[in-house]
């Protein structure tokens, strides 16, 4: 049986894909984004001691450590290779790399993160969109070419 295209899975290559700084110790590989500010799926990469601040996620998240440590600061509790975190919508924490290697974490995130001060004041919003700002722009910069990240593997 032969479906239509919008139907067809689209296999993306992590490995031919750059990984996108967004600060101190900290990048990312975007795999996905859904459609209507749903969210998204991406790689994630810390250097040890990088902290990930006080954040809260407006919906919820899925993550999976595919290799090296992080610590959960709000509980202590360490996640290695294979350990997944689920983080309900409204959740706050705050995380770090730690060991002596980087830590990468699929993620898959539904809606917002909104960075936060001690007071929880949001300093900063990150959306679906505002990753693919990142993406684009990182691309035009060191001329390479963005895949429509709706539709992974296919080139923008």
């Amino acid at each position: 049986m032969t479906l239509p295209a919008h139907h067809a899975s689209h296999a993306v290559d992590d490995a031919s894909l750059p990984w996108i700084p967004l600060g101190p110790g900290e990048s990312f590989k975007p795999l996905c984004i859904f459609q209507k500010e749903r969210g998204r799926v991406l790689l994630l990469r810390l250097e040890p001691g990088t902290l990930v601040p006080l954040h809260r996620h407006q919906g919820e998240v899925h993550a999976v450590n595919l290799s090296g440590y992080r610590e959960l600061c709000e509980t202590g509790e360490r996640v290695g290779p294979g350990g997944y975190v689920y983080e309900p919508a409204g959740n706050v924490d705050s995380w770090r790399a730690v060991g002596e290697e980087p830590v990468v974490v699929h993620i898959v995130a539904h809606g917002a993160m909104e960075y936060l001060d001690a007071s929880g004041a949001v300093l900063r919003r990150d959306t679906a969109a505002s990753l693919v700002e990142t993406y684009r722009r990182y691309c035009a910069e060191h001329g390479l070419q963005a895949r429509d990240l709706s539709a992974p593997g296919v080139p923008a």
